[in-house]
């Protein structure tokens, strides 16, 4: 799996069905680097698109059943990672841990 595949289908599994470029904001990334990747989250079968009837410059990205089915075992594997990182942290150094790390990825633009 492209590792930043896992960032895509995580917005996914919460929103199926959102715009290309909602799900680009949603992940901090710049649009045409979304549909770079995009492709290739949908070459491996575990998404789809469909051009908008109403609006044709929306693009909406749906889940394949594949795509569906990945999070029974991605999520539990991601909960294992975060476990080994935070290991020998305290539950207050975890918590701030994570704090410091949404405020900086808060940094990064998102293409807006």
């Amino acid at each position: 799996m492209a590792p930043g595949a896992w960032y895509f289908l995580r917005v996914l599994w919460e929103e199926d069905g959102i715009t290309q470029r909602d799900l680009a904001r949603r992940v901090g990334m710049m649009e045409p680097t979304a549909v770079i990747a995009l492709r290739g989250i949908e070459a491996e079968g575990w998404i789809h698109r469909i051009r908008s009837e109403t609006d044709r410059r929306k693009v909406h990205i749906f889940l394949t059943p594949a795509g569906r089915a990945l999070r029974e075992a991605l999520v539990p594997e991601a909960h294992a990672v975060n476990a080994l990182a935070t290991s020998g942290l305290s539950t207050d150094e975890a918590r701030m841990l994570r704090a410091l790390l949404r405020r900086a990825r808060a940094n990064f633009p998102t293409g807006d």
